[in-house]
């Protein structure tokens, strides 16, 4: 079995004591090993860690999403905690981030790793980190309604952001899969299908932001009723997934929730 934590995302419930931001990080806990995935804005996960009862202190990988301010800027205090050995990315990882002209990066470069001492690997495909865990990049577009909003740059020529440097975690659930997924810049379902067609094992679950905020109705529609035909049939939507897509579900993500995935 694996446990996922949230450390932080969006929201939080009413009158906890923990600490909520835009951003999202999770303490995974499998039967072979515990990690860290993305690490929100400011590095008030792993506060909210001490009073959810994590302890960090053993961590030793750490896998960024992509880097997005949101979900990277935590790391740096995330070293005041644990002794991280190995910093997982998606290739790319290190061009600086735009929306618009406003820089969205995470905050340090390559040289930090290295006054630091800590090992980058770069997932271009398929990393495994046990088992039943496994980074994954370079998703195939199926899908030409998924994309990628305009004012998302990247680069000292604020190209167009194709999100290179995004990676997700699949689980193993079962005999099929589950996926946790940070953003889905790349498009949800060009994921889910892409993730269908390396492993040749059904997706049963999306855990995470689907970055569907702002998507319009006809969009969130389509989305649903694609991730039928895709043979998803639990979905966990947080952070990014926008509140109009939300509401289609009973069961939502927020700080502090605990996911089993068996």
């Amino acid at each position: 079995m694996t446990t996922l934590t949230i450390l932080i995302e969006n929201t939080k419930p009413e009158g906890s004591k923990l600490i909520a931001e835009h951003g999202l990080s999770i303490f995974v806990e499998t039967e072979r090993t515990k990690f860290i995935f993305d690490c929100g804005h400011t590095g008030a996960a792993f506060d909210n860690a001490k009073i959810l009862g994590v302890d960090l202190r053993g961590i030793k990988i750490v896998a960024l999403s992509h880097s997005h301010y949101d979900h990277a800027g935590g790391f740096p205090k995330l070293l005041n905690t644990a002794q991280i050995e190995t910093l997982y990315t998606g290739e790319n990882f290190w061009e600086e981030k735009f929306s618009n002209e406003t820089y969205r990066g995470c905050g340090f470069d390559k040289n930090f790793l290295a006054e630091k001492n800590i090992e980058q690997k770069i997932c271009r495909d398929v990393i495994e980190l046990e088992e039943t865990a496994r980074l994954i990049g370079n998703f195939k577009r199926r899908y030409d309604f998924e994309t990628i909003p305009k004012k998302f740059v990247r680069g000292n020529n604020k190209i167009p952001d194709d999100f290179s440097d995004e990676i997700i975690l699949v689980l193993r659930e079962g005999d099929g899969l589950a996926i946790v997924t940070a953003c889905a810049h790349s498009g949800i379902l060009n994921i889910v299908a892409d993730v269908r067609e390396r492993f040749s094992l059904p997706v049963y679950s999306v855990i995470g932001g689907l970055h569907l905020t702002g998507a319009t109705s006809e969009r969130i529609s389509r989305t649903l009723d694609e991730l039928k035909i895709l043979g998803v049939k639990k979905i966990l939507p947080c952070h990014c997934s926008g509140e109009k897509f939300m509401n289609n579900f009973n069961d939502r993500i927020s700080t502090g929730s605990v996911i089993k995935i068996n």
